[in-house]
């Protein structure tokens, strides 16, 4: 007769942390499978066999047990235990293919590689997995509540972190049908009337071979004139830029280089200038047409 298992219930091992448990244990959460309260911290075997989830722990990587170690001898993908269960809640329909494609390039591969060894050693860059990391506590022979206590803190980052990432890519989705409806008039300017995520939309819908070089909607009280990258890599270019006489003009100047009452600003990398009104927007609009 097999052990019970506890409902809702996670094991990973104990001692110091990584991004790759941490996150795991988060998604569960947030992705409503296991309860925060019942998640255990060992290396016991027979207190693992209890739990219904085990990350990291346990040299086994089996989904249909709900197993997500990667440290056995008879695996050799790249997955950490964040990989294989950000696989798991695809699998399961807790996420979707496009949901798993942006949490994967957005976080999850990067913690992968660097709980395998393989990710880059910039210096000066900070990832997702070196933040994590920091919540481990600073003196190595605290005893285990402390460890424990921090865990649980890094877990409290992680999931508030994955929570507002996937809000966001909700948000970005509720918006598509906007971005699509305005790119079909094929303009050379995408005219939006409120505030929007559009780049990730505007390129996920061939936007790479759209004829459109600019962006107008608002900016807060202002509105805001954008040139649009060459492609979704390059978002420090663009396709056209502003005039080279706009560079890093403030009001009075770029008004008197532009003949518009209502200019604020223009950035000195010439891919954005901020306007006081709509119509002033499209006005520098076809000023710079007329340049190009």
């Amino acid at each position: 007769m097999g052990v019970s298992k506890i409902p809702r219930s996670c094991g990973t091992h104990n001692g110091t942390f990584h991004a790759d448990e941490v996150t795991a244990c988060a998604l569960l959460s947030l992705f409503d499978l296991i309860d925060i309260e019942k998640i255990v911290r060992t290396r016991s075997p027979q207190v693992l066999d209890t739990c219904e989830y085990v990350c990291d722990v346990g040299g086994i990587y089996d989904p249909s047990l709900k197993l997500f170690d990667h440290h056995q001898v008879d695996y050799d993908g790249s997955f950490s235990s964040a990989g294989m269960v950000l696989l798991y809640l695809k699998s399961i329909g807790k996420i979707t293919p496009k949901e798993y494609d942006a949490f994967n390039a957005a976080i999850v591969l990067g913690v992968d590689a660097h709980d395998n060894g393989k990710d880059l050693q910039v210096h000066g860059l900070c990832t997702y997995s070196h933040i994590v990391s920091n919540f481990t506590p600073i003196n190595h022979e605290v005893d285990p509540e402390c460890q424990d206590e921090a865990f649980f803190e890094a877990l409290q980052f992680a999931k508030g972190h994955l929570s507002r990432f996937w809000r966001r890519q909700r948000y970005i989705h509720s918006c598509r049908e906007v971005v699509e409806h305005v790119m079909l008039s094929k303009n050379v300017c995408l005219m939006f009337d409120n505030s929007i995520p559009w780049m990730d939309s505007f390129f996920d819908m061939d936007g790479l071979h759209h004829p459109a070089k600019f962006v107008i909607m608002p900016s807060g009280k202002h509105w805001k004139l954008r040139g649009i990258p060459p492609n979704s890599d390059d978002r420090m270019k663009v396709r056209m830029p502003l005039p080279l006489e706009w560079a890093g003009l403030l009001e009075g100047e770029l008004k008197q280089a532009t003949g518009i009452s209502g200019a604020i600003f223009c950035h000195k990398g010439r891919f954005i200038s901020v306007w006081e009104s709509k119509e002033d927007a499209v006005k520098a609009l076809e000023l710079v047409m007329k340049k190009g």
